[in-house]
């Protein structure tokens, strides 16, 4: 049997209830996943940190680092996005945290992976700010990462429901441009395959079965995510199948590409823009095109229920 991943979770936990469904995966896969520390970036990075923080105590999981990364984007050019239901339902005036661990996330991130080159999983699923930093600090740091798996990006434009960018490059497009161009070990799983996948009542009815405070806040949090209420009962599994995809990549069909963002469109900002692999242009992501619907969701539902 392979030795598990160490990871580090970098989140901006609580926009959409899609990364604590992420954290809740990692932390129902011990048998792979060593998960050793979070960052949270964008926006109240302190309220995501203590909203890592009450799950993790929930799960008995105190060992796990939790540091507080940048509130805004790289160039400050967009302000940040900030729906406003952040933490509601989860923490309480009751509640007795522990702070954030003294070093900042961008700190944390370059002493980890250097102390432990091509040994460390980075799981990225908010805006790339922490990473882009961390990159354009220590020029060592792209190449020691054993792996960088996104949540971002949008690959099929024939899709202009969700316009051309998806969210979270949308919120830093210059961090995720930096990232991209970095010559890390990429694999990006993009809006083109998580609005596929999905979690319906059935699965949080599963999840507040279970009793415990746990399971019972990750229920919880889903029913009372906004997205979740004005869908009728389901939404999308966007982080989770990244997480996933750390565990089972072969129920994810993947193809390389030459990966770059658009940063100066007037309508096409924060644009992922995908070519070929070419000897002009060589590859610099592996991206997520496919995957098995059944198989992910009943893997995940199955994850989050440990």
């Amino acid at each position: 049997m392979s030795a598990k991943q160490q990871v580090i979770f970098d989140t901006d936990i609580g926009t959409d209830v899609d990364d604590i469904l992420a954290l809740g995966f990692l932390l129902g896969s011990p048998g792979e996943i060593d998960l050793i520390g979070v960052t949270t970036v964008y926006g109240d990075v302190a309220l995501r940190a203590q909203m890592v923080r009450k799950l993790l105590q929930l799960r008995g999981r105190n060992d796990v680092a939790v540091h507080t990364g940048i509130r805004d984007p790289l160039m400050k050019l967009d302000p940040v996005y900030w729906p406003g239901h952040e933490g509601v339902g989860l923490i309480e005036s009751t509640d007795v945290l522990a702070p954030p661990d003294s070093v900042d996330a961008v700190g944390y991130l370059i002493e980890t992976v250097l102390a432990n080159p091509g040994q460390i999983t980075v799981l990225a699923v908010g805006p790339l700010t922490n990473i882009a930093t961390a990159i354009l600090r220590e020029p060592l740091f792209a190449g020691s990462i054993r792996q960088l798996m996104i949540m971002g990006g949008k690959v099929d434009m024939s899709n202009s429901s969700w316009g051309p960018a998806e969210h979270n490059i949308k919120c830093d497009p210059e961090a995720a441009n930096v990232v991209f161009q970095s010559g890390a070990p990429i694999d990006l799983v993009p809006l083109d395959v998580t609005l596929r996948a999905m979690i319906r009542q059935a699965g949080v009815d599963a999840l507040l079965a279970a009793g415990d405070p746990y399971h019972v806040a990750l229920g919880n949090q889903v029913a009372l995510y906004p997205g979740f209420v004005d869908r009728g009962g389901t939404t999308f599994l966007h982080d989770p199948l990244a997480a996933m995809a750390l565990v089972r990549p072969d129920l994810l069909g993947w193809q390389p590409y030459h990966l770059q963002v658009e940063l100066a469109g007037r309508h096409t900002r924060a644009m992922t823009v995908v070519r070929t692999p070419t000897e002009a242009h060589p590859t610099t992501a592996r991206i997520a095109m496919t995957l098995d619907i059944e198989g992910c969701e009943a893997l995940i539902a199955h994850r989050l229920a440990q």
